[in-house]
């Protein structure tokens, strides 16, 4: 029966190893890099950078000309229809029509004024089958423009915003990489402390164990007590539910990790302890700077203010007098065969200008301008404000990451201490000198530290990434994270 059970134990000890080696073991900047570029949150990111991209490409494109084929190919009607007589009557005849065009035009939008300018070839073809006749109309070259006047210029303010938008989605994009590593960091670390509890739960176990086999032989010499045996015990049922809910926790973690990454399930996860902290002094005025040339916030800003200053524009001159001037010159002609219509062109010209003056409104125009100045107004003030908290935001991360740095160091050397006076007092309570009571206490008191250890690295690489988001800066290779302009 002995050699059975020894069996059995082997063969689940040797299962378990080769799950442990079957493991991927990664460290943190794996972990990142891995998410920062294959996880589905990149992927969003991603897409999104592509939207702005295509965004602005449609921007640029209304500052380009544009070239287009319109036509009525063809245009056949047949009805009766009344028809004046030479003598003043009016008589039905049967009308039988075609009546054909092709129009080929370039157009150039004017950024500066807001106006077009645009250039036509155009031919008509009309066919009459009840009179068996055909005539051609030519324009072989129309030149125009098209100017509103005190309207207006949406091109002109696009020209302001659209650029500032394009630089921003540009910063975002690095902005949602650095996000991506601060969600990535603390799953890697919720992940880390779970098999931490695990490790903790597995090693006092066994330690119970071996401590429990000196106590029974202690108890058959009479040197301790049949109570210590028992507490004992019950540590050793308490270890056990620890490790299974331990066990439970790391494959929680791991999922929640593996969910993240676009990893199957249950592909299991080795981590590593991040070892030594980055060397890198940051002060307030410096994380400022960064941020200011570097965030999209700067940006965003300007743009925010932008945006009021035109809508306030838009209210005063969409609203009030407006005109439009129009014209255009070219050459015309027509003829009964399609390249005599092309052939000594006639000029033609054409100027025309449109106006409209809103003479009683009911103070429409008043309230939409008064309007668009307090939304002004709000727009400075909540600018204003953003800047304050951002700053703030700033000073306040800086000085929390200087702070962790020193809260690493402490637990890291109390982890230290806590385990090597727990290793006493398991050398102390085998010779007999202390107590069990004792022992679980220096237990209880290695643990706590060795969480307490690793909360604080959690801690202090969550604020290391909100750094470098807030900022956008490399502290360590004293670089911009932000592509150059």
């Amino acid at each position: 029966m002995k050699k059975l059970i020894l069996f059995f134990l082997l063969l689940i000890g040797y299962h378990g190893a080769q799950a442990q080696d079957s493991s991927q073991v990664v460290t943190l900047e794996q972990i990142i890099a891995q998410a920062q570029n294959n996880s589905l949150t990149f992927r969003q990111a991603e897409t999104n950078r592509e939207t702005s991209y295509w965004q602005w490409r449609t921007y640029l494109a209304d500052y380009k000309p544009t070239l287009s084929l319109a036509g009525t190919l063809p245009d056949f009607s047949r009805s009766i229809n009344p028809v004046t007589q030479p003598d003043g009557t009016t008589d039905f005849k049967q009308v039988s029509l075609n009546n054909s065009q092709l129009n080929l035009g370039v157009t150039q939008s004017i950024g500066l004024t807001g106006g077009q300018i645009f250039v036509n070839s155009q031919l008509q073809r009309f066919d009459d089958f009840n009179a068996g006749a055909t005539r051609y109309n030519s324009n072989p070259a129309l030149i125009g423009f098209s100017q509103p006047l005190f309207r207006f210029n949406k091109l002109g303010w696009a020209r302001k915003i659209e650029p500032l938008r394009y630089a921003e989605s540009q910063k975002k994009f690095v902005e949602d990489r650095e996000a991506i590593a601060q969600d990535v960091t603390k799953l890697y670390f919720d992940l880390l402390l779970q098999q931490v509890n695990q490790s903790i739960a597995t090693k006092n176990r066994t330690n119970t164990e071996d401590i429990i086999r000196i106590a029974e032989e202690k108890f058959k010499l009479g040197k301790i007590s049949k109570n210590d045996v028992l507490q004992l015990r019950l540590s050793l049922l308490n270890s056990q539910i620890a490790q299974a809910e331990a066990d439970l926790a790391v494959k929680n973690a791991t999922l929640a990790l593996n969910s993240y990454l676009g990893e199957p399930a249950t592909k299991p996860i080795l981590l590593t302890v991040p070892g030594e902290l980055p060397l890198l002094q940051v002060t307030e005025n410096q994380a400022l700077e960064q941020a200011r040339q570097n965030r999209k916030e700067s940006l965003a800003f300007k743009r925010a203010l932008l945006q009021a200053e035109r809508n306030l524009a838009e209210a005063r001159q969409s609203n009030g007098f407006n005109a439009t001037m129009f014209a255009t010159f070219g050459l015309t002609n027509q003829a009964n065969t399609l390249m005599a219509s092309y052939g000594n062109p006639e000029n033609q010209q054409q100027v025309r200008i449109g106006f409209e003056l809103p003479i009683m409104d009911g103070g429409k125009q008043k309230s939409l301008r008064k309007t668009a100045q307090a939304n002004l107004k709000l727009t400075q003030y909540a600018v204003e404000q953003d800047q304050l908290e951002f700053e703030q935001n700033i000073r306040t991360q800086v000085n929390q990451f200087e702070m962790l740095k020193t809260r690493v160091a402490i637990t890291a050397e109390a982890d230290q201490i806590a385990q090597s006076r727990y290793d006493i007092a398991k050398a102390t309570y085998v010779i007999g000198r202390i107590s069990i009571t004792d022992l679980n206490i220096a237990l209880g008191e290695k643990d706590q530290a060795k969480r307490a250890y690793i909360s604080s690295l959690r801690d202090f690489w969550t604020a290391f990434y909100n750094l470098r988001t807030f900022t956008l800066y490399d502290f360590e290779k004293n670089i911009p994270l932000t592509p150059e302009p």
